[in-house]
């Protein structure tokens, strides 16, 4: 993430913004220096086809910088087959939150949801670990496990498979960009009467709309 810009509020003036992006990445740089794990944890709250939310923690893998040539959106990757790599491609749309505990802030966005590209999912695979490129490979993603010998097996098994060189991308496997149509950024101030201020637009390309709420 990059440091603050010399022209935008300080961390603890997010109030003054005018947009929300600058103020997430000054908390993510604080963040990554007070929070002791995964300061990119977030929750990524779904729709089940039965109509029930869904929520899980994963974990940020990339913010797209404003040079990007599409609109910014936060960027996460899974198996397309799990539970939430279905009910992202059906929904299209999904929630985000992030909390700093050492920080007393927090950061929630609601937004519309779209692949990312085969070259960018492509390119962060082959960052990580070979042994989580294994996994990836030995996992079927929230499907009933008998034992945990099985999933032993087929690790075992993958690795047989590509026991040196290039491990290459799971065609089940990629990565999701929530583009924000909200961002509520919210800072802990005691008495319970916090600081929360919200950037709402009806669509990606329009500009942000700010308001503050009440604690």
């Amino acid at each position: 993430m990059s440091e603050t810009p010399s022209n935008s509020p300080a961390p603890d003036d997010f109030t003054a913004a005018n947009e929300p992006f600058q103020m997430f990445e000054a908390w993510m740089a604080e963040a990554e220096k007070s929070e002791p794990n995964d300061p990119n944890a977030m929750a990524l709250a779904t729709v089940a086809p039965d109509g029930l939310p869904n929520v899980r923690m994963v974990l940020l893998k990339g913010l797209d910088p404003a040079s990007a040539g599409h609109e910014r959106g936060f960027v996460f990757y899974t198996n397309l087959d799990s539970a939430k790599g279905r009910e992202l491609a059906a929904a299209g749309k999904a929630a985000l939150l992030f909390h700093w505990k050492s920080l007393r802030r927090q950061v929630r966005v609601r937004g519309l949801v779209s692949a990312v590209s085969s070259a960018e999912a492509d390119a962060y695979f082959a960052s990580r670990a070979r042994g989580s490129r294994l996994g990836a490979w030995a996992s079927a993603q929230s499907r009933p496990l008998e034992s945990r010998f099985a999933l032993e097996k087929a690790v075992a098994a993958v690795t047989a498979r590509y026991p040196l060189g290039e491990i290459p991308r799971p065609p089940h496997w990629s990565g999701f960009r929530v583009t924000p149509l909200e961002i509520e950024l919210w800072h802990d101030r005691p008495f319970r009467l916090h600081d929360r201020v919200v950037f709402r637009r009806d669509m990606p390309a329009e500009a942000w709309a700010k308001s503050r709420l009440y604690p």
